[in-house]
């Protein structure tokens, strides 16, 4: 097996202007995704009027699509990377935005839940295929920037969704929310489509590091599931990651149904002050990452540890948040609860590509995406509604954090174990000295 790796030159390069321009088209694009994404949990309420929905079914509308990311992330992320990255992300905008015009057009739950699952299909490879192309374009030592920036962008996009969704739906009608949001989709993917072409992409890489643009000879399936979980460690950072994910998903899908019944907000009004809550977490990936970064500068173990203490006080604030009565004192809990229940994605991120070889990346990181959704995003509003129809949605959204515990358990563990996957590691790959 022929492996790619970064040269020193490759590292010391500077990007392009020609980089940047992807790079801002690909991030509006995964704007996009969120904001169709996540303008259903804005018009919740008016849903609910309008079909009667119970909240179980509520939740569903919002995990059809964690759920349809989460089962296709990692075999489409592979035919992608096959058929062409470019291509393969046209063709992804360009489904999700057709799904997000279905929603618009829906006249039933089941035409809804329909819709939805076809905006999960278009959605399911893009984190994976987008952060790749992006790598592929970009100088070794700037990928811990990029990448944190790109998942948060996923927040921002949700901030976004919410806010102007909740707007629309209160003015204009909640098919207009939809509506808008696909035409936003459509035309960021005409922009994409005139402006990055794979030759294109091809050229750049080859003028910035002579001979990247060569074919490299990708490893086997065999080989590529093998390095995926390989040790005990990398399995605890996907773990660790899905499980905070499911409180984020949550707290995201609900609390706008929460403002809006627990503090008597109109469902503009709930949506916008919802979206802070959503800005605060996206900040706080990116915060908890750099303080990751800097802790754990000389010792990379560290990670680990910034890791179980985000778990841990995200568990306190946002358990303590829910069981405080309404009013600022929980509001100031929630809002450093959800600052801090995601800053985990930096850590585990980086721990997934220690405990890889970078021939593997793009498999690692979509792996991450499945869990991500499947233990994650995808259970997190279901399940939450069907307790909440059961003993209230504040018992609901009471039990939620409890997970954080377990994902602080999945974190000790793979730190007790780094050091012998991190050998494990160099010993299946002696020419890499991963850090």
């Amino acid at each position: 097996m022929e492996i790619g790796t970064c040269t020193q030159d490759a590292a010391d390069a500077s990007p392009r202007a020609y980089a940047w321009v992807v790079f801002a088209l690909t991030f509006a694009l995964l704007l996009s995704d969120y904001m169709s994404r996540q303008v259903l949990n804005a018009v919740f309420p008016l849903l609910k009027a309008t079909w009667g929905l119970s909240d179980t079914r509520l939740g569903s509308l919002s995990s059809i699509v964690a759920l349809m990311v989460g089962v296709l992330t990692f075999p489409l992320s592979v035919i992608a990377d096959r058929w062409g990255r470019v291509r393969s992300i046209v063709l992804m905008a360009g489904l999700w935005s057709l799904a997000t015009l279905g929603c618009a057009a829906a006249a039933s739950y089941g035409e809804m839940l329909l819709a939805r699952a076809f905006v999960g299909l278009g959605e399911a490879a893009y984190g994976s295929v987008g952060v790749a192309l992006i790598l592929s374009i970009f100088p070794a030592r700037l990928r811990s920037t990029l990448t944190g920036a790109f998942m948060a962008g996923g927040a921002f996009g949700s901030v976004l969704g919410m806010a102007a969704g909740g707007v629309l739906a209160v003015h204009l009608g909640w098919r207009a929310a939809f509506g808008t949001m696909a035409c936003l989709g459509f035309a960021l993917v005409v922009a994409f489509r005139l402006v990055v072409t794979e030759a294109r992409i091809a050229q750049d890489r080859g003028a910035r590091v002579p001979g990247a643009a060569q074919d490299v000879k990708r490893p086997g399936l065999r080989s590529v599931f093998a390095g995926l979980f390989s040790t005990v460690s990398v399995i605890c950072a996907y773990l660790g990651s899905g499980l905070q994910l499911f409180i984020m998903g949550a707290v995201v899908a609900w609390m706008p149904s929460y403002l809006n019944r627990y503090y008597d907000l109109p469902p503009d009004r709930a949506a916008v002050a919802a979206a802070v809550f959503v800005l605060l977490g996206g900040t706080g990936m990116i915060v908890c990452g750099a303080m990751t970064d800097r802790v754990s500068r000389h010792v990379p173990g560290r990670k680990w540890t910034m890791a179980i203490a985000f778990s841990l006080l995200s568990f306190v604030l946002l358990g303590g948040g829910f069981y405080a009565s309404p009013g600022p004192l929980q509001l100031a809990l929630l809002g450093c609860g959800i600052f801090v229940v995601a800053g985990t994605s930096g850590p585990a991120g980086a721990m997934v590509a220690n405990l890889t070889h970078e021939s593997i990346h793009s498999p690692a990181f979509a792996t991450l995406t499945l869990v991500n959704n499947l233990i994650g995003l995808a259970p997190g509003p279901i399940v939450t509604g069907f307790i909440a129809d059961r003993i209230g949605l504040v018992g609901a959204l009471q039990v939620a954090p409890l997970v954080a515990l377990v994902a602080a358990l999945a974190f000790a563990l793979g730190k007790r174990r780094y050091g012998s996957g991190m050998q494990a590691v160099r010993s299946r790959y002696p020419a890499s000295a991963p850090q």
